[in-house]
């Protein structure tokens, strides 16, 4: 792979670049329009050849005018994500620059779309893009010049024919996405409407609605160095009556928490992790709650914020069938490995003494079993991700054996735009319900934003309310609010974020 990597490098000098316009002299083709040679003489005479020009530049204009949205060029570089790692970013040119940057996953389902990366140790520690980079440059972007960009289906095809795998191995689902990501920027302003309403036309969503933001807070699990054995507590704020302020009250309670956690646990425990929430030195899942329940009842917002969480159980599922709660030990005595049985009455107990109305990945990604069980008996929001993994087989064959009631839809699970409209309508249409969702390696990138707006989602889960990465998702979604004329003009699904 360090020959690969090498190559991929040295070619990105001689890869596509964005086009840009220049001047065309009198006498020269333009866009297949011959515009008239102007003699010395005849240039002398001033109003004449000003006609002259102006009737080629109207000609020239009539014969753009139809292909001016059509794509003119495609070329992808190497980024850094918020976790200081490679991702990949790709600039879309009609007459326009549309851009788009991928996400990426710490934490990920092993039936994900391939995330390629170069391997190389010596660069980036193996985790370099480069690979995905040429693929767009030299395979994927001469075979999209030309083509309409507001026709997001053909366009994704093509995408998908040129890789012809099951996984995305071939040109990778972060090449794929980047592409598909900036075309979808492209389409709506071919439109002439802005991204969520061209993702909403697509869709065919009837109603725009702002989600209710999850906040992850407090980290455990993959995303922190204590002993959480489960990965995410967030907060959801139902009760707020517009998005902006369910933004005030997620803020407030986030610094009340910070607060709380900084008098208990010292300084050093509100250092935040990858997606902006906190990691105390926490022993206990229950002390997790405690605590949010303490901020929330101290914000005054009891009954108006209630709480969610991500297990990501795949992450401590053991060899025997079981859970080990304490799998950040390593070789502990297995005392605290629990049986499909008992986790369940873990998370009873959990809705039972807490406001937790949506618990995501309670089990292994191949415990169907123990999913179709919780489901059954929880009557709570629960949430398939490493489940589902964005991806319509595998959220069909969910719906069939009842194992989830909601998804967790991420882009990059399965590397296109389009499938993964696909796979919100194909969950709402069994009735269940729909969250929108960041990675841990994030960059400015907003495109989530408009996608939750788009397809009506009801829910959003982009990090706690810091880090800019995070932020940058909020922000555009108070953007969305206002343009559509804010409270009241435009519905917040609050307590109905599961069937908005």
């Amino acid at each position: 792979m360090a020959t690969t990597a090498a190559a991929s490098r040295a070619s990105l000098s001689s890869c596509c670049r964005l086009s840009r316009s220049t001047g065309v002299a009198a006498g020269h083709s333009f866009r297949g329009v011959q515009l008239p040679a102007v003699s010395p003489a005849k240039s002398a005479q001033g109003g004449r050849s000003h006609g002259i020009r102006a009737v080629a530049a109207a000609e020239v204009a009539k014969s753009t005018s139809v292909a001016s949205d059509r794509i003119k060029s495609v070329h992808a570089r190497q980024i850094i994500d918020s976790r200081g790692n490679p991702t990949v970013e790709v600039d879309l040119q009609t007459d326009q620059l549309f851009r788009a940057a991928v996400p990426s996953g710490a934490s990920t389902g092993i039936y994900e779309a391939l995330e390629l990366r170069d391997g190389d140790k010596s660069y980036y520690g193996g985790k370099s893009v480069l690979k995905a980079v040429q693929n767009i440059n030299e395979i994927i972007a001469p075979k999209l010049i030309g083509m309409n960009p507001s026709d997001q289906k053909a366009l994704d095809s093509v995408l998908l024919e040129l890789d012809g795998t099951e996984n995305k191995t071939k040109l990778g689902a972060n090449a794929i996405l980047g592409v598909s990501l900036a075309a979808t920027r492209a389409g709506a302003a071919a439109k002439g409407i802005p991204l969520y309403k061209h993702i909403a036309e697509i869709a065919g969503t009837k109603e725009l609605v702002m989600p209710v933001p999850a906040f992850n807070v407090i980290n455990g699990g993959s995303h922190a160095g204590n002993k959480l054995a489960m990965q995410e507590f967030m907060i959801l704020p139902i009760g707020a009556k517009s998005f902006k302020e369910s933004m005030q009250m997620g803020s407030e309670v986030y610094q009340i928490l910070k607060s709380l956690i900084k008098k208990r646990y010292g300084q050093d425990a509100v250092n935040v992790g990858d997606e902006g929430g906190f990691a105390p030195n926490i022993q206990d899942n229950r002390e997790g709650l405690d605590l949010l329940v303490g901020a929330i009842d101290k914000a005054g917002y009891t009954g108006k914020v209630v709480i969610g969480m991500d297990v990501a159980a795949s992450e401590f599922y053991t060899s025997d069938g079981k859970y080990d709660l304490n799998f950040k030990e390593e070789n502990n005595d297995g005392s605290f490995k629990k049986s499909v049985d008992e986790m369940i009455e873990v998370y009873t107990g959990f809705i039972k003494d807490f406001p937790v109305v949506t618990i995501e990945d309670p089990f292994d990604q191949d415990d169907w079993s123990a999913w179709a069980k919780i489901v059954a008996s929880a009557g709570v929001q629960i949430v398939g991700d490493d489940l589902t993994v964005t991806n319509p087989k595998k959220i069909k064959e969910a719906i069939e054996k009842k194992a989830a009631n909601a998804l967790l839809l991420k882009v990059n699970q399965i590397g296109s735009v389009t499938e993964s409209i696909q796979a919100a309508l194909d969950a709402k249409a069994a009735g269940w319900g729909v969250m929108v969702s960041h990675r841990s390696g994030e960059t400015e990138d907003t495109f989530i934003a408009d996608l939750s707006v788009g397809l009506a989602s009801g829910q959003i889960k982009t990090g706690a309310p810091c880090r800019s990465e995070r932020l940058a998702k909020y922000n555009q979604l108070l953007r969305i609010e206002e343009e559509l004329g804010g409270e009241g003009a435009v519905r917040y699904a609050g307590a109905d974020y599961r069937r908005p």
